[in-house]
């Protein structure tokens, strides 16, 4: 089997973390894709588990030698993909889970375009939105207006993805998310053709 992509994007808030995590813990042959963030640790988090805290230095490093699958500036910090760690994992036949922006999925969508399926996950309105960061306690009224500004352009590129649903429902959007993966192990260019057609022959 070849590797592929499941691409995810969608407002901070919307609910794609926990709907991930869960995921990657029912799952067994996907591998995350731990982000690389200039930004400080938030109580709770973890390195190596919810990013990879670098300097501002080390981050703009790692964009001059072209180790990064993609990376953008998002609310004054860096956060980037990587490239060597999931290059490993498609190699191994693995599906690679990305949790990025939308500047990040056109730069990912360059370099891999076939081996991506992407979704777009939201609230169902911005006011909704507004209510789930403003409940999280971790950021300011400024940083949360600039969270909703840039979810409101976000939302201006979701028909550029294959699927969108609204996270309204937990365990509703989890069955869409798993649906999802269950077509992506279907997908035909996951198949290592002349190993299929021989085995198909053996039988």
């Amino acid at each position: 089997m070849k590797g592929q992509i499941l691409l995810i994007s969608g407002p901070s808030g919307s609910g794609k973390s926990t709907l991930l995590n869960r995921l990657l813990k029912e799952e067994t042959d996907l591998y995350f894709s731990i982000s690389s963030t200039t930004r400080a640790i938030r109580d709770g988090e973890k390195e190596g588990v919810n990013y990879h805290y670098i300097s501002e230095e080390e981050f703009k490093k790692g964009i001059e030698e072209d180790s990064f699958l993609e990376w953008a500036y998002v609310h004054k910090n860096y956060y980037g993909t990587s490239l060597k760690p999931v290059l490993k994992a498609l190699n191994e036949g693995k599906i690679a889970v990305f949790d990025i922006d939308v500047q990040g999925f056109h730069i990912a969508r360059k370099k891999f375009g076939e081996l991506i399926t992407s979704v777009f996950i939201t609230t169902h309105s911005q006011n909704e939105l507004k209510r789930r960061l403003e409940g999280r306690g971790t950021d300011s009224a400024q940083t949360i207006e600039h969270r909703l500004t840039n979810a409101l352009d976000e939302m201006e590129h979701i028909l550029e993805y294959d699927y969108f649903f609204i996270n309204d429902d937990l365990e509703e959007s989890y069955k869409n998310l798993q649906s999802i993966l269950r077509v992506i192990r279907l997908k035909s260019n996951s198949i290592n053709l002349r190993e299929t057609i021989n085995n198909w022959r053996e039988f």
